[in-house]
């Protein structure tokens, strides 16, 4: 198994990355094969299944799925660009991606929300089809995003498990957390330093360490615009963007000797609800592991540098590597998609990433490492995806600062201890998996239980 750092963190556009970054690159994956075949059509379609239609006009599938046809991807997103392609489409009913002629696509008949049963392979599916000048489909693909901004074919679906099992190539393919302690203490190396032989198997250190330096970057420009943006989010639950208020309240107070010793849970929530506030505006992000979760392993590493004696900034490489070694084990072994299995898998596996990740930094052994990830992980099981309208703003902004407070909490208690503990990662990461397979599909991010239900949405 290999899953890069740069897959487990992408630079992408918010509110969600299963659903507005992976229908994207969908609409994108599709113009290649519609360039590369033998067909000349003149139209496009698209369906969108299960999850994708259930809460995608919430999460801007409908828009992300339209941009992803017309040529746009994530990590070059412009949004005034898009907003421009979205209102000629609309005005003309057409769409012309580069390389491929003016093709037929209105948006109120050519898009449709399919809110039937699920496609077999995954709660998030979607069907794109090109078509000829009498509408007959001559080329069609089912894809199925899943979760992180990653995409299947249907074919990749089910041909996914059979590709895990091929060698990786890198000198230490752990796909497990007893495998990947094991070969720590074979080599004597850090998760971290594991995890970047693995990456230098495939680029070199130059590329490492520059794309590393990058997502911390994007990562804290998205804090800092949090922290200096207020006002109300878009989707009609008029949600306001508390980040700035409160991040003005608690620099007034520094200094005076008036706030109590827990005020630094207010400081690890407001780095991470910058993020998602900013993600649920519809801006830049890095997925950390999704979108959804995308303020909880920022929030930890703000929190290190600004509130933690002694911490180094050079070591940020290695908090991200530890956190995607991590990362790559929940969505190898079980999910990271909040349709698939909640909320758990989403700021769950965050959790388990920062958490990692702070442990690292601050001188844990492996074995703590791991230990600091379990213990994350295991208080978020059975956490539901319930957001209200669809929208990933209730519970969703606030989550990711409990989540990053947990984080700290958990690599602080491994800290405390010598690396053994009674619950394994991977048996904390099998229960996430079965414990999503259980989960009635009501609260994996259909809307249609829990708070989503039970709070007034207009």
């Amino acid at each position: 198994m290999f899953l890069s750092v740069f897959d487990m963190f992408k630079v992408g556009v918010g509110p969600s990355s299963s659903h507005t970054m992976g229908p994207m690159v969908a609409g994108a994956r599709f113009l290649d094969a519609l360039r590369a075949s033998p067909f000349h059509a003149h139209g496009l379609r698209a369906s969108l299944h299960g999850s994708l239609a259930f809460t995608g006009k919430g999460h801007a599938t409908d828009r992300a799925t339209i941009l992803g046809l017309a040529g746009f991807v994530p990590e070059s997103y412009d949004h005034a660009k898009a907003e421009a392609a979205l209102a000629d489409i609309a005005r003309t009913g057409t769409i012309t991606p580069q390389g491929l002629p003016t093709l037929r696509f209105r948006p109120d008949t050519d898009l449709v929300f399919d809110y039937g049963p699920s496609l077999p392979g995954h709660a998030n599916g979607m069907i794109l089809m090109a078509t000829d000048a009498q509408g007959d489909v001559i080329l069609q693909e089912t894809y199925y995003s899943i979760g992180g901004g990653f995409i299947l074919t249907e074919a990749e679906h089910r041909d996914a498990g059979k590709t895990a099992a091929k060698p990786s190539g890198c000198p230490y393919p752990f796909q497990s957390a007893t495998e990947m302690l094991a070969m720590a203490a074979a080599s004597g190396k850090s998760i971290a330093e594991m995890k970047r032989a693995n990456e230098l198997s495939f680029r070199n250190r130059r590329e490492l360490d520059d794309g590393l330096a990058r997502l911390w970057q994007v990562m804290n420009d998205c804090i800092e615009r949090g922290l200096a943006t207020d006002g109300i989010l878009p989707g009609g639950l008029k949600v306001r963007r508390r980040a700035k208020g409160i991040h003005d309240a608690l620099m007034a107070e520094r200094g005076l000797n008036l706030t109590a010793p827990h005020v630094i849970n207010d400081w690890m929530s407001v780095y991470a609800m910058a993020v998602n506030e900013e993600n649920a505006a519809g801006g830049q992000v890095v997925t950390a592991p999704t979108n959804g979760a995308a303020g909880v392993l920022p929030a930890v590493i703000r929190y290190w540098l600004d509130h933690v004696p002694g911490a180094n900034p050079a070591k940020i490489g290695d908090f991200l590597l530890t956190g995607a070694a991590i990362g790559g084990l929940c969505k190898h072994n079980a999910s990271i998609s909040g349709a698939e299995s909640g909320c758990q898998a989403e700021v769950g596996s965050a959790a388990a990433m920062a958490a990692a990740g702070l442990c690292a930094v601050m001188g844990g052994s492996p074995e703590q490492v791991e230990n600091a990830a379990e213990i994350a992980l295991e208080h978020h099981l059975g956490m539901t995806c319930d957001p209200v309208k669809g929208l990933v703003q209730v519970p969703c902004i606030e989550r990711n600062g409990l989540g990053a407070i947990k984080a700290v909490s958990a690599a602080s208690l491994a800290l405390r201890g010598d690396g053994k503990h009674f619950v394994p990662l991977d048996a904390a990461i099998e229960t996430m998996r079965q414990t999503g397979q259980d989960m009635h599909e009501k609260y994996k991010e259909t809307s249609l239980g829990g708070l989503a239900v039970n709070v007034p949405n207009c």
